[in-house]
């Protein structure tokens, strides 16, 4: 089936304007102009059945890319005997229009609505209007997707306990309780900074990034900041464990035998690490030496307590860990915190025992191996 243009080009409307408009949209904001054309066309499509022929099925608007001219056609079948004027058109009537046409092609016959040059211009503004909104947002949202993993700063907007909102510029920042630091009260006009969790697109497609400070990622980008050896590479982050608002563990490691990973965190007299922890609202922060031995490993996670010896079960990833008396409490930790966060931060099930609660262990299996040996 061919597919001819009627050739009268009678100008409705000359929108040369609009078209300088959309190349413009398309060099600063990245709009496709083709498919802005034609989402302006379709819905000038719809407009003229609003407003002219509510059945107008065989409607054809076509906007000149060059000029910006808009022009309307009725498209209408050609056949030997005409039952339907509206969608078709006899061979006779085609022929007088253009010699080539024959049964079964398409002809565009144009037509000219009353006042559609003025309908035409304000739905073309409207379609316009909301592309470059939609242009802006994907803008804003790509902008932002690229941040997923960054810390980014702002200043509080809203504070009810439930939800945080921080103003980050163009965009706001939505911090959930859940991702609040429990030691820390927000107010609204201060200044904040966080961790992008995501950023995803609410139910009008503008962007919504969810923001954190109780994210373990949260103090690995900031000792990202601080410690240059860490951005660089120098030195690694192996794991973090943290009570957010109380206390965090950072395992560190570097290759490089002449460095100090642990010495170089926290600074020449605590200098990084206490700028760290002021970020973190007076957050301790262990740093430890990571270690591919799982038990020396262990012991520096258990730090500040001492450690005087530690049995793995490597297949369990199980350990016991052995401490003088005095250290007890220490090594546990306050509610179980020191114990609970280096278990968290080496992976392996950790039981402490005291030197005496070990001593009077190893005695009571000793006396019950002996009653077995006397039974038998």
């Amino acid at each position: 089936m061919k597919k001819k243009e009627n050739k009268v080009t009678s100008k409705l409307i000359n929108y040369k304007e609009l078209i300088e408009a959309i190349d413009d949209l398309e060099k600063e904001n990245g709009v496709d102009k083709e498919e802005m054309l034609q989402t302006i066309e379709t819905a000038l499509i719809t407009a003229y059945k609003r407003n002219f022929d509510s059945t107008a099925d065989n409607v054809k608007v076509v906007m000149d890319r060059g000029t910006g001219e808009i022009h309307v056609y009725a498209e209408k079948e050609v056949v030997d005997e005409l039952t339907d004027e509206k969608v078709q058109i006899s061979l006779k009537e085609a022929k007088e229009i253009d010699k080539k046409y024959e049964v079964g092609d398409i002809v565009q016959i144009e037509i000219i609505p009353r006042d559609f040059g003025r309908i035409a211009a304000g739905t073309a503004k409207q379609v316009i209007i909301q592309k470059i909104r939609e242009a802006s947002r994907n803008f804003l949202y790509n902008e932002f997707n690229e941040r997923k993993g960054e810390i980014v700063s702002g200043i509080v907007q809203k504070a009810d306990g439930n939800i945080v909102v921080i103003d980050l510029g163009r965009l706001e920042g939505i911090m959930p309780q859940k991702e609040q630091m429990p030691t820390e009260k927000y107010h609204v006009n201060d200044k904040i900074r966080a961790y992008v969790l995501d950023v995803e697109k609410g139910l009008k497609g503008s962007p919504q990034v969810m923001v954190s400070r109780t994210a373990n990622d949260f103090v690995r980008k900031l000792f990202e900041l601080e410690i240059p050896e860490i951005y660089e590479g120098v030195i690694e982050i192996k794991s973090i464990a943290r009570d957010p608002g109380y206390r965090s563990k950072v395992a560190v490691y570097s290759p490089d035998e002449n460095i100090d990973p642990v010495g170089s965190c926290v600074g020449q007299k605590g200098i990084r690490i206490q700028n760290i922890i002021n970020e973190l609202s007076g957050e301790k922060i262990d740093v430890i030496e990571w270690n591919s031995d799982p038990s020396i490993y262990i012991s520096e996670a258990l730090l500040p307590a001492k450690v005087l010896a530690v049995d793995i079960k490597e297949n369990e990833k199980f350990a016991q860990v052995i401490v003088p008396d005095d250290q007890l409490s220490l090594a546990i930790g306050k509610s179980g915190q020191n114990a609970r966060l280096a278990a968290k931060l080496t992976n392996w099930k950790i039981d402490i025992k005291s030197e005496t609660q070990f001593r009077k262990l190893l005695e009571e299996r000793k006396n019950n191996s002996e009653d077995k040996l006397e039974e038998e």
